[in-house]
C-alpha cells in the first residue's frame, strides 16, 4: 500500500489545504491522527470473545431443518422419531409456532416471512423444523429422523419471468395475491427527461445486471437465548450489527416489554449488512429457551450462512445516456427489476422501495433523470441490501460508471476527459441533483486528477497502446462515485417507523478516566479507537483512558446500530456532541475553582485557562475531581461531568472518490490479473487515518471479488449452486494488488466535524473499476459480473453470455 500526500483538515465548509503525509505511530496522546487501534491487543492473543464462544450453564444446542426445494407445499411433517431420540429435548415446528402466535415475523420492508413454514416453502434452504437437544451433535443427527412429505411446485429463479402471466404464485399467503409484484416506484422528472433524449446528439444504452451476491462474513450468524423463568426476563446473545433494533422486533414479535429483553452482542466476526436482520433461527432459540425453560444456542454452518441468510445486489437494469455530440451529459433514464427473494426483507426505508437508488445520475452534473424500478418476489432466499448495506447505491453506482464507458467507447471518447468535464464543480455545492438530493460537498475534479496523477495515466494509455501492437490485452478502468451514507435523517430514512437517531452517553470519572457508551456496534470498525480519539479530541483526555462500551441494550442508549456507513456519521456525531456537553459543564465547575465567570475562560488542549492569564488554569481531570467534591457551584448547577446525547442527522453525508483500475488479460485462458488499483477518497475529516485506510483496503478487495468471481447462482428448479467456498468465490491475497491510495478532504457542513463515512465506499466504487478496465482490454461492450476466465474468454469469442441468475 502507497500512501500519497494527503489533505489537510480545515472547519466545516472552508477550502482544504496540503500537508505533509499522515505518520503512523505507536500512540496518539489525544486527538485525531493514525494510532493502533485499542482493542487488536486482545484479539491478537486470541482473547476475543465471539458467540461460539459462549456457553450458559445448562445450555441445549439447536439445529433447523432446512427445505431441500425451492418451492413446495407441506403435507404433513412427522417428528415422533426425533422426539424419542434419547438426547432431544423438544422439536419446534410452524404448527407449534402457529399455536404461539410466532409463526410469522414482520422484516424490515414491513412485509412478513415464516419464522418456520407452515403453508410451504418458498426457497431452498427455508427453515421447516427446529431441534433443541443436549448438544449439537445430536441436534444434527435427530434432523435426520423428522419426515416431510412435501409437494413440489414449479419454481420462480429468474426475475424477468416473475410478473409473466400464468408464473406461480409465491406469497400465496397474502391475502388477496395474484402475482408476485411488490412495489412500483419511480424518481425524477419522465417527460422532462424524455424530452431531453428527443433532443440529444447522441444517445448510448445497456442492458446489466448486478448479480446476487454475498456478505459471506468470517463468522455465521448465531444466537443464544435464555429466559428466567423467575424474573421473566429474556436474554439474547447474538450476532448482531443493531442489538437495539432486534430488541424492539422481539418485543413486538414476543409481546415482552423491552426492559425484559438484553440484547448482547459480543465480538463479532465481520457483518457487512449480513447481521442487520433478525433471522429464523434467532426466534427458534428463543422459543426452544421459553419450551425448555433452559438457555438454547444455535449457530449455522457456512452452507445455511449462504442458502438462507440475506444476500445483495441482484438487479437487472436498462440505463441510457444521452448527451451533446461534443460530451457534454444531458439526462440519464433506467428501468429496474429488482429480485427480493421469497420474502420482502431488505433493510430499506418503507417510503423508498428502492432504497438510495435516486444517486444513479452518480457525480455528474446532469440536468434531466427519471427511474422505474419494480420488486418481485422469487423462490430464493429473502434480503436484498447487506453486503455493505449501502441502500441500492452500489447499483446505482455501477449504473451510471458502465453507462459513462459505453458511451465514451461509443462515440471515441477517453473515458478520463469524459468524467472530467462533466464532475459536479467545487463551487456548485451544496449540490442539488435532478432528483432532489442535496450533495454536501466535495471537490470531485481535483479528487479524480488525483487519481489520475498518481496512476501515470497518460503513460497507462501508452503502455497500452505498446502493448495492443504487440498482441497483449492490458486494459485501464476508472469509476467516479458519489456515496450517500448515515442512515438519515428520520424524514427519509425510517426504519420500522423509528427514525435514525443514535444517542451517546459520556461519564468523565473523578480520577479523570471516562466511559463513552453508544448505540452502534462494532464488527471490525475499531469503534474502541475512533470515538475514543473523538472523546480525545473534545476534552484533552487521552484515548487510552476512555473506554467505549456497545453491544449491550441494557447498558448503552437507544440507536440504531451500525450498517450503511453510519457509524462515524451518526453515532461519531453524538460522541461529538455529548462531549461538548460535558465540555460545557467543566466550564462551570473551572469558573468556580478559579472564582471567575465562565465568560473568562478560554479552552486550550486540556484545560480552561483564564484569558490572559495561562496561569491560572484547571485542567480537565482536576475539574472532574473538583465536579464530584464539595465546590461550591452556582445555583442550578449540578456537579458531576455527565451528559447525554441524542443526535438525529438533518442529512445524509456525501463521500466521494476516483478509482483506476489496471489489468491485465491472458488471451487465451480469459484470465484476469489486476495488476493495480489506485484509490483517491474523500470521506471528510479523517479521525484515524490508518483505519480508514484498512476499511478501504478491505472495500477493494470486495469489489475485485465482486467483479470476477462471486455469483450465487441457481439452477431452474432452484437449487442454490453456490452455498460452499468450493463454489462461492471470495478473494484472497493473491487476487489483490499492492493498493495505492490518495485522499482529499471536503468536509461535511453539517456533520459537527465535518466527517462523512467510509465503510462502504471502495466496496461501492470498486466494482465498476475493474469491470470497465477487463472491457477495455478485451474490447468488448459490455458483459455482466462476475467476469469469471470462462466468461472473459467466450467474450473475447464474440459469445458475451449474460450471467444469467438461472444457470442450467
Amino acid at each position: 500500500m502507497t500512501t500519497t500526500d494527503t489533505t489537510g483538515v480545515d472547519a466545516p465548509g472552508t477550502a482544504p489545504t496540503e500537508v505533509a503525509p499522515t505518520q503512523v505511530c505507536a500512540s496518539t496522546p489525544m486527538g485525531y491522527g493514525s494510532m493502533r487501534r485499542k482493542e487488536d491487543a486482545r484479539f491478537i492473543r486470541g482473547q476475543g470473545r465471539y458467540l461460539d464462544d459462549i456457553a450458559l450453564p445448562g445450555m441445549l444446542h439447536g439445529a433447523i431443518l432446512r427445505s431441500p426445494f425451492a418451492h413446495a407445499r407441506i403435507v404433513s411433517i412427522d417428528t415422533s422419531a426425533a422426539e424419542a431420540h434419547p438426547k432431544v429435548k423438544a422439536v419446534i415446528t410452524g404448527e407449534t409456532l402457529a399455536g404461539l402466535g410466532l409463526a410469522w415475523m414482520p422484516t424490515l420492508s414491513h412485509d412478513v416471512q415464516a419464522v418456520l413454514a407452515t403453508d410451504k416453502v418458498r426457497f431452498q434452504g427455508q427453515e421447516v423444523a427446529f431441534v433443541v437437544a443436549e448438544d449439537r451433535y445430536a441436534a444434527r443427527d435427530a434432523l435426520g429422523l423428522i419426515e416431510v412429505d412435501y409437494e413440489p411446485l414449479d419454481a420462480v429463479i429468474d426475475a424477468r419471468t416473475a410478473l409473466d402471466e400464468g408464473a406461480p404464485v409465491i406469497r400465496d399467503d397474502l391475502d388477496g395475491r395474484t402475482d408476485n409484484h411488490i412495489f412500483d416506484w419511480e424518481a425524477g422528472d419522465a417527460a422532462a427527461t424524455d424530452d431531453v433524449f428527443a433532443r440529444a446528439d447522441v444517445v448510448a444504452e445497456c442492458d446489466m445486471l448486478y448479480p446476487r451476491v454475498h456478505p459471506a462474513p468470517m463468522e455465521t450468524c448465531g444466537s443464544i437465548a435464555s429466559m428466567d423463568p423467575v424474573t421473566g426476563k429474556l436474554v439474547v446473545y447474538t450476532t448482531t450489527q443493531a442489538p437495539h433494533a432486534h430488541r424492539t422486533v422481539y418485543a413486538l414479535v414476543a409481546g415482552l416489554p423491552e426492559h425484559k429483553i438484553q440484547i448482547i452482542a459480543p465480538d463479532i466476526g465481520g457483518g457487512f449488512g449480513n447481521k442487520v436482520g433478525i433471522y429464523p433461527g434467532y426466534v427458534c432459540a428463543v422459543v426452544g429457551t421459553i419450551v425448555t425453560g433452559v438457555p438454547v444456542k444455535w449457530v449455522e454452518d457456512r452452507s445455511e450462512n449462504l442458502m438462507a441468510t440475506s444476500f445483495a445486489r441482484d438487479y437487472h437494469m436498462r440505463g441510457e445516456i444521452a448527451s451533446t455530440k461534443d460530451g457534454k451529459l444531458l439526462g440519464v433514464r433506467v428501468k429496474v427489476l429488482a429480485d427480493h427473494g421469497a420474502f420482502n426483507g431488505t433493510a430499506q426505508p418503507s417510503k423508498m422501495p428502492a432504497g438510495l437508488f435516486h444517486v444513479f445520475s452518480g457525480s455528474y452534473d446532469i440536468a434531466a433523470a427519471h427511474c422505474q424500478v419494480t420488486g418481485v418476489y422469487t423462490n430464493k432466499a429473502p434480503g436484498g441490501v447487506a453486503y455493505a448495506c449501502s441502500f441500492r447505491i452500489t447499483e446505482a453506482v455501477y449504473l451510471i460508471e458502465r453507462l459513462v464507458d459505453v458511451l465514451a467507447r461509443d462515440q471515441g471518447w477517453d473515458p478520463a476527459e469524459l468524467r472530467m468535464k462533466n464532475l459536479v464543480q467545487p463551487e456548485q455545492f451544496p449540490y442539488t441533483t435532478a432528483l432532489g438530493w442535496e450533495y454536501d460537498s466535495g471537490d470531485y475534479p481535483r479528487t479524480l486528477q488525483k487519481a489520475l496523477d498518481i496512476a501515470g495515466y497518460a503513460e497507462l494509455r501508452r503502455e497500452q497502446a505498446e502493448k495492443r501492437e504487440r498482441g497483449e490485452l492490458m486494459g485501464i478502468g476508472i469509476s467516479f462515485f458519489t456515496e450517500a451514507v448515515g442512515a438519515g435523517p428520520r424524514k427519509t430514512m425510517d426504519i420500522l417507523g423509528l427514525g435514525m437517531a443514535d444517542g451517546a452517553e459520556l461519564r468523565v470519572h473523578p480520577t479523570g478516566k471516562a466511559v463513552l457508551r453508544l448505540s452502534c456496534m462494532s464488527q471490525g470498525q475499531g469503534h474502541s479507537t475512533t470515538f475514543a480519539q473523538i472523546v480525545a479530541q473534545e476534552l484533552g483526555i487521552s484515548p487510552d483512558d476512555i473506554e467505549v462500551v456497545q453491544g449491550d441494550t441494557d447498558q448503552t442508549p437507544f440507536g440504531l446500530g451500525t450498517y450503511a456507513s453510519r457509524s462515524t456519521p451518526v453515532s461519531g456525531a453524538a460522541t461529538v456532541m455529548v462531549a461538548r456537553k460535558v465540555r460545557e459543564r467543566a466550564k462551570i465547575v473551572a469558573a468556580a475553582m478559579l472564582e471567575v465567570s465562565p465568560d473568562d475562560l478560554e479552552w486550550e488542549k486540556g484545560r480552561f485557562q483564564v484569558a490572559g492569564d495561562p496561569s491560572a488554569s484547571a485542567a480537565i481531570a482536576d475539574i472532574a475531581m473538583a465536579a464530584h467534591s464539595d465546590l461550591e457551584l452556582p445555583d442550578g448547577v449540578e456537579g458531576h461531568l455527565d451528559a447525554t446525547c441524542v443526535y438525529n442527522p438533518p442529512n445524509l453525508t456525501y463521500p466521494c472518490g476516483a478509482y483506476i483500475c489496471v489489468v491485465d488479460v491472458d488471451a487465451g485462458t480469459g484470465q484476469v490479473k489486476v495488476r493495480r488499483f489506485i484509490a483517491v477518497d474523500d470521506c471528510g475529516v479523517r479521525i484515524n487515518p490508518m483505519i480508514v485506510e484498512g476499511q478501504v483496503h478491505g472495500g477493494l478487495a470486495d469489489g475485485v471479488g465482486m467483479a470476477l468471481m462471486q455469483l450465487m447462482a441457481f439452477d431452474s428448479d432452484g437449487n442454490h449452486l453456490g452455498a460452499s467456498f468450493m463454489d462461492y468465490l471470495l478473494p484472497t491475497a493473491m487476487e489483490c494488488p499492492s493498493w495505492e491510495l490518495g485522499e482529499t478532504v471536503t468536509p461535511s457542513p453539517h456533520h459537527p466535524i465535518g466527517a462523512k463515512g467510509v465503510g462502504e465506499s471502495a466496496t461501492v466504487g470498486s466494482p465498476p473499476a475493474v469491470v470497465n478496465a477487463v472491457l477495455d482490454a478485451i474490447g468488448v461492450r459490455h458483459a455482466d459480473m462476475p467476469l469469471t476466465p470462462a466468461h472473459v474468454w467466450r467474450a473475447m469469442r464474440g459469445d458475451p453470455i449474460r450471467t444469467d441468475l438461472a444457470i442450467d
